[in-house]
């Protein structure tokens, strides 16, 4: 899309101009089109022949002409004119966790570092450390946040590779002679990164259909074409590009294929052993006695020939599925009836609540909790305690004017560095859902952080702590939590713990939302939706709680409103 396009190019506006010491209203003018951009679900071409651009929140007239411009030629010459003032590979190392504009314009005017190899360098050497503003607690931050990327890279993120991947199947499946077409690997295993697109299609022309595939307009580079499998580059929302395989396989092998390259490594190691002591042989192609075949055009034929009950592809990673316990019925999307974390325009978000009510009732859900930001969180808008009150007031009224769904009155309250919570008790038991999260010192060591959380879900009015570790996917690692310990305060206290399904978080990430189900926490799916499009981000949750085995009982949004709040009320009446 092109408004993702344009995100991305304004926010990469604003730190060049940080970078080079452009005046800070300025750069925020830049954030704001960028934010606009991020957020816009209409049409952004319709928009402009209408001239309906002028009209978007943050975009005045000179705004507008760049946007116009983009959309004209496909570049913006005020972005082409801040790139070539920098180092080329100076951008890059924005990507850096723990290195923002300040401190990379820093390094490079003071210290030469233009690229990652200089700023290792200057890591190495001890200069970085010595500059006016860092310190060797940062610049150790900067170390560990240069690790944690070289880790990361090639790898995309669930929410940017799940619509690609559709994107391409949808077109496939458009193609002359193709019967069935979809992804699978580590993707369809619901996986919190890929590596490749995998697509798999069925037909009886691999290469009519492969010409087909390097041949989509989505490929920017095409690497591999050949009878049955070809390969290409295709560009993320963001930018980057990936790589992409289509495998073409005939109707009798479909199924087995399905299964074999959707994976894991591990879970498709033990169905060939299984084959292997019925003296049968298990591949892509199909399950085969000698040259007989047994299985092999429907995957659930392969598992149901090795005496095994269907396994959801989430689970096929080897960690007990083929156990007698592991079959039951995981989490679907049809069973979620409310999102409880959102952001309205009170503080962060696009939308006002009535907004984001309907847009929620238009998924079929019974409630909502509306969660803006306490009042420590002032980069986010947060609320003051007499902004909150008036909050508590206006969502009162707003539900006298709806019939078809609830909005619970909640906030998203910050752990503070010490463990206490950034509202009053007063504020808190007026709200009918309140999130706990911490957003400030992330990198305080393992006791102190871990502290500060029990003590938060000591309160009675804490219902649910959020984003547990506070990792953001590729780019930030998770706090140095105890998770071991969390979980056993969460059932002591009768707290629940979040499954951002955001596609940054995903925290809890799949091991620890299986930790904690064990154990017998209620867990809760929410989106973390700052705007109406973000609230599709609960199918990503949905997935990573079946990667987690989680159930319909073990998740707390799954549960009718008079439910929810009987739940909510029983750690209250502790107090």
């Amino acid at each position: 899309m092109k408004s993702r396009e344009l995100y991305a190019i304004f926010e990469q506006m604003a730190d060049l101009m940080e970078i080079q010491g452009e005046q800070s209203f300025r750069v925020n003018s830049y954030r704001r089109a960028a934010r606009t951009m991020k957020e816009l679900t209409t049409d952004i071409d319709e928009l402009a022949k209408t001239g309906g651009i002028v009209e978007l929140p943050g975009i005045g007239k000179g705004m507008a002409g760049k946007i116009e411009e983009y959309l004209a030629s496909g570049k913006i010459a005020a972005h082409q004119e801040l790139l070539q003032a920098v180092p080329p590979e100076l951008p890059a190392l924005l990507e850096v966790p723990g290195l923002g504009p300040k401190k990379v314009a820093l390094a490079w005017k003071e210290l030469g570092v233009v690229d990652v190899t200089t700023l290792k360098s200057a890591i190495d050497s001890g200069k970085l450390a010595k500059l006016k503003g860092l310190g060797e607690k940062s610049v150790l931050q900067i170390s560990e946040g240069l690790s944690f990327a070289e880790k990361s890279t090639g790898r995309t993120p669930l929410g940017l590779a799940m619509p690609l991947a559709e994107e391409l199947v949808a077109a496939m499946r458009a193609v002359k002679g193709v019967r069935r077409a979809e992804y699978c690997g580590s993707l369809r295993r619901g996986a919190e990164t890929i590596g490749d697109v995998d697509i798999l299609c069925e037909s009886d022309d691999g290469a009519a259909v492969v010409k087909a595939f390097t041949s989509l307009p989505q490929a920017k580079k095409v690497l591999a074409s050949g009878t049955t499998k070809g390969s290409i580059l295709v560009e993320r929302r963001d930018g980057v590009q990936v790589q992409a395989d289509c495998r073409v396989v005939p109707k009798a092998s479909f199924g087995a294929a399905l299964q074999y390259f959707t994976g894991s490594k591990e879970h498709n190691v033990r169905l060939r052993e299984m084959a292997v002591k019925r003296k049968w042989k298990l591949n892509e192609w199909g399950l085969f006695d000698g040259d007989k075949p047994l299985a092999g055009e429907d995957e659930a034929d392969i598992y149901k020939k090795l005496g095994l009950s269907y396994i959801p592809p989430e689970q096929r990673e080897d960690r007990g599925e083929f156990e007698p316990e592991a079959h039951t019925t995981l989490i679907t999307l049809d069973d979620i009836r409310g999102d409880l974390h959102m952001h309205t325009d009170a503080s962060d978000g696009t939308c006002d609540a009535r907004t984001m009510a309907r847009a929620a009732q238009e998924r079929g859900y019974e409630y909502i909790a509306v969660t803006d930001h306490s009042k420590s969180s002032a980069i986010a808008n947060g609320l003051s305690i007499d902004r909150m009150w008036k909050q508590i007031e206006r969502i009162r009224e707003l539900n006298k004017t709806l019939k078809a769904i609830t909005v619970l009155v909640g906030c998203e309250c910050d752990i503070l560095s010490d463990g206490k919570l950034d509202y009053p008790d007063q504020i808190l038991a007026a709200c009918d859902f309140v999130v706990a999260s911490v957003h400030s010192a992330l990198r305080q060591d393992r006791k102190k952080v871990t502290s500060r959380v029990l003590k938060a879900m000591e309160n009675p009015f804490v219902t649910l702590l959020g984003h547990p570790t506070g990792r953001l996917i590729n780019k930030r690692e998770a706090m140095d939590l105890d998770m071991t310990a969390v979980i056993a305060k969460a059932v002591e206290t009768g707290t629940a713990l979040e499954l951002n399904a955001a596609w940054q978080r995903l925290d809890l990430c799949d091991l620890h939302v299986r930790q904690a189900r064990d154990a017998g926490v209620m867990l809760c799916i929410d989106t973390d939706s700052h705007s109406t499009a973000q609230l599709d981000q609960m199918r990503l949750g949905i997935l990573t709680a079946r990667r987690g085995w989680l159930r319909k009982q073990d998740v707390l949004n799954t549960r009718p409103l008079p439910d929810l709040r009987k739940w909510i009320q029983k750690k209250r009446e502790k107090a």
